[in-house]
């Protein structure tokens, strides 16, 4: 799960974490308020969506009059905004983050991540921080450096000295990146996040470290445990189609085909999806039913699938270990005949009761086509498709 950047710097608050002074706002008079309330007479104005690259989408400006911090908050509030990594028709800006300006002397990478071939957290940091750290990564990978933890020693002191030295600070300062590290760390154990992310961090002129901008990404399996952090979820930050998915305990990824993939299991979903790029389709969505599926998240799936008309044919594949396969196919045709399909459904069915499943499929009088393995239903979804065009 993700969050703004104005509740993860409220996180950072309450773990010692420095951020500079700011509030968000809803509309332009708040925003306005808020500026007054802060010392010095430049302020930033920041879109407030779960994505990155805002800046160089228009989406954080400086203000130098309380009149412009009105100007930039009406221009944003509203509005969609489309970075690099939002889709073509982006995030809505519904909150904007009003800052007190920083006097910035260097910029920093830093960000603790779960790295899942060393079973541990990871810090990373580089001295080359800002807005390309991607492309620094790509293309100069030795100015970042990576300091492991220990699980069972945990986070210790020798490492402040490793990221110091990484990022070219000064004695005097290890002081304050020691209560950065440990604040992070503390709150990644805390909160069960995968991801905290500081980019920029920043020397001010005065010698200050702060992090002028927050990124936290939570474990989705720990959510339920955090009460706090489930309230923090933004829901038109997410697709319309994942977020309901999730209502029903389904795994579900919007992808950009127009062959639709319902399956029970993740791997066999990877798997599915694979086949049909292999046999020259494009598939429309991860869908990962699960192994304990019934007739009603069967259902659900399928309105899933379809709900954009995208779709041009679907593809099932169900394997039936947990799972009956004459229960899935219930579900399919009782999906079909409420919403009154008009497009092919080729149907895969292997495991336990796959003999009645597709028995059924077959005398349903609905036109669906019941494939003896994967291999062939793949291609004949992706040449109904072609045969449709």
């Amino acid at each position: 799960m993700n969050i703004h950047e104005y509740q993860a710097k409220q996180l950072f608050r309450d773990f010692f974490v420095p951020v500079p002074e700011g509030a968000v706002a809803e509309t332009a008079q708040q925003a306005r308020k808020i500026a007054e309330s802060l010392t010095g007479s430049a302020w930033v104005v920041k879109a407030q969506i779960h994505a990155g690259a805002r800046g160089k989408a228009g989406g954080v400006k400086v203000a130098h009059d309380l009149a412009e911090v009105q100007e930039f908050t009406t221009d944003m509030l509203g509005k969609r905004l489309v970075t690099h990594q939002t889709d073509s028709s982006g995030l809505p800006v519904n909150t904007v983050l009003v800052e007190e300006v920083s006097a910035i002397k260097q910029e920093f990478y830093l960000s603790l991540v779960l790295d899942r071939e060393t079973e541990g957290l990871l810090f990373i940091a580089s001295a080359a921080g800002g807005m390309d750290i991607e492309a620094v990564a790509a293309q100069s990978p030795e100015k970042i450096v990576r300091v492991p933890i220990h699980p069972a020693a945990g986070f210790q002191a020798y490492q402040v000295r490793q990221v110091a030295a990484a990022l070219g600070l000064a004695k005097e300062q290890q002081a304050q990146l020691h209560k950065i590290l440990l604040g992070i760390y503390q709150l990644f154990l805390a909160k069960d996040a995968s991801q905290i992310e500081i980019n920029p961090l920043i020397e001010t002129e005065q010698g200050r470290l702060l992090a002028l901008d927050a990124k936290i990404n939570f474990d989705d399996n720990a959510v339920a445990a955090h009460a706090d952090i489930a309230a923090l979820r933004d829901i038109e930050q997410e697709d319309a189609k994942e977020a309901e998915a999730k209502l029903f305990d389904l795994n579900y990824v919007t992808l950009g085909g127009n062959i639709g993939c319902m399956v029970n299991g993740a791997g066999l979903a990877m798997a599915t999806m694979d086949m049909v790029k292999l046999k020259g389709g494009q598939p429309a969505n991860f869908l990962d039913v699960g192994g304990g599926t019934n007739k009603e998240k069967v259902k659900e799936a399928f309105k899933l699938i379809l709900a954009d008309g995208v779709v041009k044919a679907v593809l099932v594949n169900i394997f039936g270990g947990i799972v009956q396969c004459d229960v899935i196919a219930a579900g399919i045709l009782a999906a079909v005949e409420e919403m009154h399909l008009r497009i092919p459904v080729v149907v895969r069915l292997e495991g336990t009761n796959a003999e009645i499943g597709r028995e059924m499929l077959n005398n349903s009088g609905l036109g669906l086509i019941a494939a003896n393995d994967l291999n062939s239903a793949a291609e004949q979804v992706v040449a109904l498709v072609e045969a449709g065009k």
